[in-house]
């Protein structure tokens, strides 16, 4: 791919993975998910995964480094989501 390739592919995977950390420190402070959708974080977590998966399997370090760090910030977001309406029920 070589050294240009490889230095886009982790500046994007660190813009992408850090543009949710604002939102995971928000949400898990002040546990206030009003306006957040549960199905999207649902599904934006799955493809997370699948990525990082994807990324294995091409032995690409960025795309697991940044996916794993964005599925993770993901899944707390809806982690809270979910436990913020399990106390609403």
């Amino acid at each position: 791919m070589g050294e240009l390739g490889e230095l886009f592919g982790y500046l994007a995977g660190l813009s992408t993975a850090t543009c949710f950390l604002p939102q995971s420190i928000k949400t898990i402070r002040t546990k206030d998910v009003k306006g957040l959708s549960v199905m999207s974080y649902c599904i934006y977590s799955f493809g997370m995964i699948c990525w990082t998966i994807y990324g294995i399997y091409m032995k690409s370090v960025p795309m697991i480094l940044f996916n794993s760090i964005s599925g993770a910030f993901a899944v707390s977001i809806l982690y809270t989501i979910i436990q913020q309406q399990g106390k609403k029920k």
